[in-house]
């Protein structure tokens, strides 16, 4: 708790890291020596989390020899944020060697509570895409889940992580823009790839000479005093932890707008190219007045109802496939010019709201100023039957696969814990997503009815909390557009 007040007052962060593992000596003595019951580990615990809002704290996984890690600490603190019931940043490791009880336990409280905790942990693909960075795989095995979708090696790295969005929307609008004003090029979807991929090359290499001016200029303006004070040889090398002080430097980028762009992408090459229901100068009149005129509308449902990325088997799930890649192949084509290591990632956190304004209509049917699709999901409705397997199938085959992730947001009906096995099922979802490739997953159980309720009048419905993206909030404490963002993931049906 001191630690994290200092980090909070200081700069807002305060992540706890591996939780159960730095509490299991002092769990054990205590209890050994009779000063300490399960029940009052749970009330401390349980303060902890009270005043740990942004404590981002894992739960099971490897130690540095591959050894699964989960002990008693691990359930207690499960417990423990089972009976106060605030939000709380808790993630489950699951892996091949981790306890299978810890997911069992964790799902059960998914279906019990009903407030998006915990969420789950791909330690196996993550640990595994971070060694291909050169990282010794007993460092791999230390990184710790320390925000909402990223991890750090505790006293060694400086990262930034959650931090630095590519808005893949833009470099989509702005390579399409410049192919129709070329009054030498003939439109095509070929031709825009082709420039697609010119703008994305030009979007990552800014990107890169804007970190190593952060790593140039960081100690001068904010020195990173709590990190300094509390990682490996920063004092004794007299550098900042921004600047020199640690052992590894690690910057990530994370893509965003996937499944905007591959919709769009496929959208163009069926409905323009293969169809001819439109010319390209046709498309470009509705995306220029936001699918304005009498037919607009009808344009635009046309342009969204084809099979979209998640649907499975699809040209947009191929053009998904195909950006993922592109992306992931730029941002490890080479460090940045001084040097540092990049690794990509496709996460949009909250910002899909800020980051859709910016951007106007786009060839999926998505209106002008409408958010962008999160992160690496579908967009809501990509199938009407919405099925999770195909969401997490798709999810799986874009993930990046450098130990950035690109987190499955999934959201599931309460009444699936009636059927038989429901929690096993649930289990079998989780584990299947993380066997093909996944590496986090940000689950809410909730039903239509109440999100729909509280949306209509959150002061009903004080106590709700649900999973906005990597974090979990009181609905209620919501902005209307994100209650309205969470509300259309549980409820889309295929508009």
């Amino acid at each position: 708790v001191w630690y994290l007040t200092v980090a909070q007052m200081y700069n807002g962060s305060g992540g706890l890291g591996k939780v159960d593992l730095l509490l299991q000596p002092y769990y054990e003595r205590d209890t050994a020596a009779g000063i300490l019951t399960d029940e009052e580990a749970v009330f401390h615990l349980a303060c902890l989390l009270l005043r740990g809002d942004t404590a981002y704290s894992q739960l099971g996984g490897p130690d540095a020899d591959g050894r699964d890690v989960t002990n008693e600490v691990s359930y207690l603190v499960l417990e423990a944020a089972h009976r106060i019931k605030v939000p709380a940043s808790i993630g489950v490791s699951v892996g091949v060697d981790v306890d299978p009880g810890l997911l069992r336990r964790a799902v059960e409280m998914q279906f019990e509570d009903k407030m998006g905790i915990p969420k789950f942990l791909g330690c196996d693909a993550v640990i595994e895409g971070f060694v291909r960075n050169g990282i010794p795989m007993e460092d791999a095995r230390r990184r710790a889940y320390a925000g909402c979708h990223w991890y750090g090696i505790p006293g060694k790295e400086y990262t930034l992580n959650d931090c630095v969005k590519l808005n893949v929307g833009p470099v989509f609008d702005c390579a399409l823009r410049e192919m129709m004003a070329d009054q030498s090029a003939t439109p095509s979807v070929a031709e825009l790839w082709r420039r697609f991929e010119a703008h994305m090359r030009q979007a990552v290499h800014a990107i890169a000479v804007a970190l190593d001016y952060h790593l140039a200029h960081m100690h001068e303006v904010f020195p990173e005093l709590v990190l300094d004070l509390l990682c490996y040889d920063v004092i004794e090398r007299g550098e900042d932890a921004s600047h020199g002080g640690l052992q590894y430097y690690n910057m990530c980028i994370d893509g965003a707008a996937l499944a905007t762009v591959a919709d769009s992408f496929a959208s163009l090459e069926q409905r323009v190219e293969l169809e001819e229901r439109f010319t390209w100068g046709e498309m470009m009149h509705y995306l220029d007045t936001d699918w304005g005129g009498a037919d607009g509308e009808q344009a635009r449902l046309l342009m969204r109802s084809i099979p979209r990325y998640g649907s499975g088997g699809s040209l947009a799930d191929d053009y998904a496939l195909r950006i993922s890649r592109l992306f992931t192949d730029l941002v490890k084509e080479r460090p940045t010019p001084d040097g540092h290591n990049q690794i990509p990632g496709l996460f949009s956190w909250a910002n899909t709201i800020p980051m859709g304004k910016e951007l106007g209509a786009t060839p999926n049917g998505r209106h002008a100023g409408a958010p962008i699709s999160h992160g690496s999901n579908p967009d809501p409705g990509f199938r009407r039957d919405g099925a999770p397997t195909a969401m997490a199938t798709a999810i799986a085959s874009v993930q990046p696969g450098w130990g950035n992730t690109a987190p499955m947001l999934l959201e599931l009906d309460p009444g699936i814990s009636g059927d038989k096995g429901g929690v096993d099922i649930v289990c079998d979802l989780i584990r299947t997503h993380f066997g093909l490739g996944g590496t986090q997953i940000n689950l809410n159980v909730i039903d239509r009815e109440t999100i729909l309720a509280a949306h209509e009048d959150p002061s009903r419905y004080p106590d709700l909390i649900v999973r906005v993206t990597g974090f979990s909030a009181y609905f209620g404490s919501l902005s209307k557009e994100f209650r309205q963002l969470v509300v259309d993931r549980i409820i889309a049906k295929g508009a």
